[in-house]
């Protein structure tokens, strides 16, 4: 058995955090265990659970590629913690741990693409210059789907490690979906669901204005919101004065995301850019209609008649006639969906166990063989 360090900001239940964690349950911990490098200081949703499974969690300040104190720390950590194999998350960034790694002698560094874009504020030139850089570091390129690799690793190989789910924690129960229903006052309402952190990324300004729309057609329609991040106050306000505060519910960050999507009606996903986003799986899996934007990666769509695409030049009115339209598509078990398509975790968590031994295995090779 060795450990691969998963190289992450915290481990908080976003997509990537939540993928994470999906494989890590299903990997054979007799072989492969996960360690977490993470930059922050705090405890996060999953470090309990993680410490449970056997995994350790190293903490070294936030990242600041602007700071000697931040690459000191890298330094430290990495000559005093071998890893035969380091995994980052960091998009863009990942070249500043992966080059620690590479100078103490980790045989393999993946880079791990998990967005087609980055926000467009202050940081978006340094993240872009960063990424440049990863090439030199890393030996190995992930990417949770073809148009994330493309953008984030030009003219590099790129193995696809897909947003894996176990399908089966998602099959509607209509026993679970009227108990929630209840829990939410919604028995006999229309109910439209997201869940995504309260960041740019995810829209939520515009997914306001298209349930504005709806909740005009639909005067007792009902929106849940679940997540949590920086942008939540911004997004309460809105609500508030739009007057929808009694038709929205935020419910904060959830583990049981599988449960509340039983309840839901649609799935509406307007973000601005993507890599493959594990929530689109998950809706799929509970066989809930989706309606997505056009900046979406086509690749998350696994199911048949199960998805629109929208575009986010279309007004909200149009939105809401496709939200409603979806709305009539009936519930069926897309399990074997999911699995055929590969996204089903079990087997999925199989072959990553085999890629970081080979890929050890091979490495180790090289450096006794460098001329073969």
């Amino acid at each position: 058995m060795f450990r691969v360090l998963q190289v992450v900001t915290y481990m908080g239940r976003g997509g990537l955090e939540t993928m994470l964690m999906n494989y890590y349950r299903h990997m054979d911990r007799s072989r492969i265990q996960f360690d977490f490098l993470v930059h922050r200081d705090f405890q996060a949703d999953y470090d309990g659970e993680i410490e449970s499974l056997g995994g350790r969690i190293y903490r070294v300040p936030r990242l600041n590629p602007l700071s000697p104190g931040y690459y000191r720390a890298l330094n430290r950590f990495f000559s005093s913690h071998p890893y035969p194999v380091v995994h980052s998350h960091l998009d863009c960034m990942s070249a500043y741990p992966l080059r620690a790694a590479k100078r103490a002698g980790a045989p393999v560094r993946i880079a791990h693409a998990h967005n087609t874009n980055q926000d467009k504020n202050w940081k978006y030139v340094w993240k872009r210059l960063s990424n440049r850089r990863i090439g030199a570091y890393a030996t190995d390129f992930f990417a949770c789907g073809e148009a994330a690799g493309a953008w984030m690793f030009p003219g590099k190989t790129v193995q696809v490690l897909r947003n894996a789910v176990r399908a089966a924690d998602y099959v509607l129960q209509e026993k679970v979906r009227q108990q929630v229903r209840q829990e939410w006052g919604a028995e006999n309402r229309l109910v439209l669901g997201h869940v995504g952190r309260f960041q740019p990324q995810k829209n939520h300004e515009f997914l306001i204005d298209i349930f504005a729309a709806v909740a005009e057609r639909i005067p007792d329609a009902l929106l849940v919101l679940v997540g949590a991040g920086t942008g939540l106050e911004a997004i309460r306000e809105k609500v508030r004065r739009l007057g929808l505060a009694g038709r929205v519910i935020f419910t904060g960050v959830r583990s049981d995301v599988n449960r509340l999507m039983q309840a839901m009606d649609v799935f509406v996903f307007p973000s601005l850019y993507e890599g493959l986003p594990v929530t689109m799986i998950e809706a799929q899996a509970a066989g809930l209609p989706c309606v997505i934007s056009d900046r979406v990666p086509t690749e998350c769509i696994v199911t048949e008649g199960l998805v629109s695409v929208k575009r986010l030049s279309d007004t909200p009115q149009e939105w809401a006639k496709c939200i409603l339209s979806s709305a009539a598509i009936p519930r069926t078990d897309r399990t074997a969906e999911i699995r055929a398509s590969g996204f089903d975790v079990a087997e999925a968590a199989k072959w990553l166990e085999g890629f970081y031994i080979e890929a050890y295995t091979r490495a180790c090779a090289d450096h006794l063989h460098p001329d073969l």
